[in-house]
């Protein structure tokens, strides 16, 4: 009888703290997610979405791209999206706090215009990150539950905010926060 005491109370304790877990954490990526919603004003990630949304690229090419970029045959559009201007930009606003694990910015379609690293892939159009973010133009928070990244290498709760232009979202930036 004394073992099954012990085993419940071990157990309740157990819970109690995963539960106090899921609470910091979830406190976690809101704090951040009310944070990086400058970050969808930022004069270099607006300037770099509008360049991208002014070429007009049909999403048939983007697709295309996309399964060029999973099969690893896209590496001078790897080579663009992880260089230049609004990359390092991303990569200096990652320096600014350690569990930022990846940061990319997409465009009016989901497509990547830039990112501090290689992501998984080059369309995020058909994910929830740049769906919700994006909302048909109106902008919105979407913060995902945490899972493994593989191209981060790590766990990873996803924040994504639009990226507004005249109160009008013109594209979503995702951030990648890591979590244990």
């Amino acid at each position: 009888m004394r073992w099954s005491w012990v085993v419940l109370a071990t157990f309740v304790f157990s819970a109690s703290l995963q539960a106090q877990s899921a609470q910091s954490t979830q406190k976690l990526l809101e704090s951040e997610a009310a944070k990086l919603r400058a970050w969808g004003s930022d004069p270099v990630i607006v300037a770099a979405v509008k360049a991208q949304n002014a070429k007009k690229v049909p999403l048939a090419t983007i697709q295309s791209l996309d399964k060029q970029w999973i099969a690893g045959k896209a590496e001078t559009l790897v080579k663009q999206i992880i260089t230049g201007t609004c990359a390092d930009h991303l990569r200096q606003l990652a320096a600014t706090n350690t569990v930022y694990g990846e940061i990319f910015v997409m465009d009016n379609q989901g497509a990547n215009v830039c990112a501090s690293d290689k992501t998984s892939d080059y369309w995020q159009g058909d994910e929830a990150k740049w769906q919700r973010a994006f909302a048909a133009g109106k902008g919105d928070v979407f913060i995902d539950r945490p899972r493994y990244d593989d191209s981060a290498s790590r766990n990873l709760a996803q924040i994504s905010v639009p990226v507004m232009d005249g109160g009008r979202a013109i594209g979503a930036i995702t951030i990648g926060l890591t979590v244990r």
